[in-house]
């Protein structure tokens, strides 16, 4: 089994500490970022097996991010969330099929992270 290590990607400081809490009590270690371009940094040089992305950030969005995640990594193992508050079926249907495995909608729950997380 490969490490349980997870990216946080948010431009927003709270959501990150929140999401990082609660993958940390759940045995998840955890790195942050603050937009995608340090996003696509981190993932770089880590292994990451989960990486929550926010949507809506200055600069590279989390759609963007998402795709040059994809075209990284080519083994396949990293499962990529969408991290936001935009939950609109259509919206879902876009953010799935820009790539992303999932949606975690904010405010989030130590629950649904647990469900998210439970096969990972």
């Amino acid at each position: 089994m490969t490490e349980r290590l997870a990216l946080i990607v948010d431009d927003h400081p709270t959501n990150r500490l929140i999401a990082s809490a609660l993958l940390r009590k759940l045995g998840w270690q955890t790195h942050e970022a603050d937009c995608g371009e340090a996003a696509l940094a981190l993932a770089a040089s880590h292994a990451f097996r989960l990486v929550l992305l926010d949507i809506s950030m200055p600069g590279l969005s989390g759609e963007a991010t998402c795709a040059s995640l994809r075209q990284r990594t080519s083994e396949g193992g990293m499962h990529i969330v969408a991290y936001t508050a935009h939950a609109f079926p259509e919206e879902r249907e876009r953010f799935l099929a820009a790539g992303f495995d999932d949606i975690l909608v904010k405010p989030i729950s130590r629950e649904r992270v647990e469900a998210l997380v439970a096969d990972l």
